[in-house]
């Protein structure tokens, strides 16, 4: 089994060897990239492999994968004008997150924790329960309060030990870090471990390999913690660094009206968030982050691709979710907030791709 590569902290460079259970940076607490730049494998040398995610193994931080459930490999359907969906929400828990979770799981497998913890509004936390139970390795999952009925059930179905706090996302996300902080506890974050990231990444490899070794002028991403948008710009720099593509494609960053922080920085030209982001409920319930940690690389990835931030509104949202439905898609609220941006003709005549996150059933429609 090859060795794990050490993390390091993006801002001050302290590195954290990844076969400790830190989870962050000793010095400043933030979020931890790892130490690793692969060369993906040619189109060609990818026929015939396993049908999941780690067909793209020469990518990956960890090889010889125990844990998996057939993740990855999700269709790739037209809508219209050049725009096409990226059905991610037929994962094993009906969600992108199964990408990072696979990884985090493999990884905590290794390490052996005494227990794992995981913090989420829903669908992190599903994923981390469902691959965690796959291992065999105990796991508690702390969610806010109004949390979705559907994706506590979901949590709970396997196994996983739920602690639901009350406040809102970020008071979840503190205790789950003072839970991490205890001895033996492997911390599975999407948002400060990089194997998570590494594992979203593959959602890029995908589009490349399905679209004959190209990628479209535009690749829309729903924003909160930006896990997504940051696997995409690691997947983008790995096949540009190794001649795979010859132009990089511009990531377009959708968040709710409801709850902008990186929307507002990027407006206001920041490097950083701006002051204290004003909140309000939303139907795009899992990218409402006030604060989230890597908002300084989600917008330096934003801003180097020579993409922007779009906003949608909650009528928006709901004239989205019914619009796929129309179409045979039945997606979540937060699922459809790419569509909902672009669906009006906002990409002009660029060839672009959504993702479509998570599955209707885990929210039902969105009612005023």
């Amino acid at each position: 089994m090859t060795p794990l590569p050490d993390c390091f902290c993006p801002v001050d460079g302290t590195r954290v060897p990844m076969d400790s259970l830190a989870w962050c940076c000793p010095v400043c607490r933030g979020p931890l990239d790892l130490d690793f730049a692969p060369t993906p494998a040619s189109l060609k040398s990818l026929a015939g492999r396993v049908n999941s995610l780690w067909r793209y193994a020469e990518c990956l931080p960890l090889s010889s994968p125990s844990v998996s459930l057939g993740e990855g490999r999700t269709p790739l359907v037209p809508l219209k004008d050049g725009v096409s969906a990226k059905l991610d929400f037929l994962m094993p828990t009906l969600s992108f997150k199964d990408r990072g979770a696979v990884l985090l799981a493999e990884l905590a497998l290794r390490l052996r924790p005494g227990r794992v913890v995981a913090d989420s509004s829903g669908n992190a936390g599903t994923a981390v329960a469902a691959y965690c139970a796959r291992a065999q390795l105990p796991c508690t999952v702390y969610v806010p309060d109004g949390t979705s009925a559907k994706k506590l059930e979901q949590i709970g179905a396997h196994g996983a030990r739920l602690e639901v706090v009350p406040g809102d996302r970020e008071a979840a996300a503190r205790a789950a870090r003072e839970a991490a902080d205890e001895e033996g506890t492997f911390y599975a974050s999407h948002v400060f471990n990089p194997y998570f990231l590494h594992g979203t990444k593959t959602y890029v490899h995908e589009l490349w390999e399905d679209l004959g070794g190209r990628l479209p002028e535009v690749i829309v991403v729903p924003v909160g913690n930006g896990t997504l948008l940051l696997g995409a710009s690691l997947a983008i720099a790995e096949l540009h660094a190794a001649g795979m593509i010859d132009r990089r494609p511009a990531l377009y960053a959708v968040q709710s009206a409801a709850v902008a922080p990186l929307a507002h920085a990027w407006h206001e030209g920041a490097d950083d968030l701006v002051g204290v982001t004003p909140t309000a409920p939303t139907f795009a319930e899992g990218i409402a982050i006030p604060r989230p940690p890597r908002a300084r690389q989600i917008l330096r990835a934003v801003r180097e691709s020579g993409g922007t931030f779009l906003t949608v509104t909650e009528d928006q949202l709901r004239h989205a979710q019914s619009d796929l439905a129309s179409q045979g898609l039945y997606v979540e609220s937060t699922g459809v907030a790419c569509w909902a941006a672009v669906r009006e003709g906002a990409l002009g005549a660029r060839t672009a791709v959504v993702p479509l996150c998570g599955a209707g059933l885990k929210t039902g429609l969105a009612h005023l």
